[in-house]
């Protein structure tokens, strides 16, 4: 388990090692942006919730929500959405639901 990486959201995204250097600035944006929407949608820092790192599934909701914003940067209409499906549920399994 680690935190959310640069490479980690390239490797999702199934970037070349041609493309290292593409886009760089906006995929660290994304980034650290689907990695603050889901912490502040779970309630809890990851990295205080979980000492030993990020669990593989909260990696796998942030790749995917950095991913859909960056593939879907235009995006309207039917394929127009808040959040991934994918991402909702694995942000329920795991929020913090104590009030």
């Amino acid at each position: 388990m680690t935190a959310p990486t640069l490479a980690g959201l390239q490797d999702h995204l199934s970037f070349t090692d041609d493309m290292a250097g593409y886009d760089v600035a906006l995929l660290e944006q994304m980034l650290g942006a689907a990695t603050a929407t889901i912490e502040r949608r779970l309630g809890f820092a990851v990295a205080v919730q979980f000492p030993a790192g990020w669990p593989d599934p909260l990696l796998l909701a942030v790749n995917m929500l950095a991913a859909h914003w960056y593939e879907n940067r235009e995006v309207t209409g039917a394929e127009a959405r808040e959040i991934p499906f994918g991402v909702a549920d694995i942000i329920s399994d795991f929020r913090d639901w104590s009030f």
